[in-house]
């Protein structure tokens, strides 16, 4: 690969031509490794809950205690690593996530497999703290092109990687999915290792930074918003199986198929609508609000596999829109506000699957689908009111 001629903005003016497609292949297939490895317990809930002999709900912490792990790593690995070129961390972050998901795959109970859980956490918050710079190295002034790029990662897991390990951990055993999870995270590390150039800190990287951006009103004001989405939708992704499950058993797998494809339509259409940012910002949380009720209330096929594709349609809009609010919104302190970002998504993750497991165990599997529907509506309307530069 030919070195690029300037250093990347973050203001949609290219500064060099991008030279090739394989660095963002890279990159997104590690955000689709450790997106399918985060998300793998959504997919084998019932039997790993009645393997290791515990409550769904309480099962729903695999996912809670990987959200704590990234929103305590979101904002402080740049503190840590403010000078360490960033190829290597993420090449060291995919390996992480192999450890991890070995460490799952033979955890012989639920304490030991949420330590690994919270390593796959330190992996998968670091990651995507520093995706979108190393992207825009690749394919600098390009934003939108990157954002897409890394999230049609997460909708390749959701389409592909959760709905193979349901298929797998039905036929083999869900700890079969974590040791094939542990496979793709080696075959990923080594395959950004080489396919992605040395990608320089940026020299204000660090706590000068983070403070610069914490200080932004609007921007922290985004983050709560970020929040509320994502907290709409993990207080209830961890148990779409067992939503699906309560209209129709036999056709849970290709439901969830079903939610990664409206994913995927609904990352590229993000992509599209990049230029109306403030109405695409709004817009996701509004329609995920409208697809997590469609689900809740659901007594028929039809209906639920409306409310499923809806809601992987909606929930795969928001984090191309928000990743390209906050750099939008803060372009001189990008790492930083996607760490913010990101923060405010573990957070919200952890807060869901705990709110949400409770509501289950103590209501039924509706309650947490309608406790996120409201606040997935109320971060639309704080989109809503906040103004986006350029828009």
């Amino acid at each position: 690969m030919s070195n690029q001629t300037s250093a990347p903005t973050l203001t949609g003016e290219a500064t060099a031509p991008a030279t090739t497609w394989m660095p963002m292949v890279a990159l997104a297939s590690g955000t689709t490794v450790l997106v399918t490895s985060e998300f793998l317990p959504a997919g084998v809930l019932p039997t790993m809950a009645s393997d290791l002999g515990v409550s769904d709900g309480v099962a729903g912490l695999a996912v809670a205690v990987t959200a704590i792990a990234g929103a305590v790593t979101a904002p402080t690995i740049a503190l840590v690593l403010p000078r360490t070129d960033r190829r290597s961390v993420l090449v060291a972050l995919l390996a992480t996530g192999a450890v991890a998901n070995l460490a799952v795959s033979i955890a012989p109970d639920f304490a030991v497999l949420l330590l690994g859980r919270l390593l796959l956490g330190i992996a998968i918050a670091g990651f995507w703290s520093f995706a979108f710079g190393a992207g825009l190295t690749a394919m600098p002034g390009r934003p939108s092109v990157v954002s897409t790029a890394l999230a049609f990662g997460v909708s390749l897991a959701t389409v592909l990687g959760v709905p193979l390990a349901a298929l797998l951990g039905n036929d083999v055993g869900w700890r079969a999915s974590f040791a094939g999870a542990t496979v793709v995270c080696a075959v990923a590390a080594a395959g950004l290792a080489f396919a992605l150039p040395p990608v320089p800190a940026h020299p204000s990287a660090g706590l000068p930074m983070l403070r610069e951006a914490i200080a932004r009103r609007r921007l922290m004001a985004g983050i709560g918003c970020v929040g509320l989405a994502a907290f709409g939708n993990f207080a209830s992704y961890p148990y779409i199986r067992l939503a699906i499950e309560r209209v129709s058993s036999s056709h849970t797998t290709w439901l969830l198929v079903a939610w990664g494809v409206g994913g995927l339509a609904g990352n590229f259409l993000a992509g599209a609508l990049a230029a109306r940012l403030r109405l695409l910002a709004a817009a996701a949380p509004v329609l995920l609000g409208a697809g997590l009720l469609v689900t809740a209330m659901a007594h028929s096929l039809v209906l639920l596999a409306a409310g499923i594709v809806l809601w992987g349609f909606a929930f795969n809009m928001v984090p191309v829109a928000t990743q390209l609010w906050v750099t939008r919104v803060e372009p001189d302190r990008a790492e930083s506000a996607v760490s913010l970002q990101v923060t405010a998504f573990q957070a919200a993750i952890t807060l869901g699957a705990v709110a949400g497991g409770a509501l289950l165990d103590a209501r039924g599997v509706r309650s947490p689908l309608v406790v996120g529907a409201a606040a997935a509506l109320a971060a639309g309307i704080g989109f809503g009111l906040l103004r986006v530069p350029r828009d």
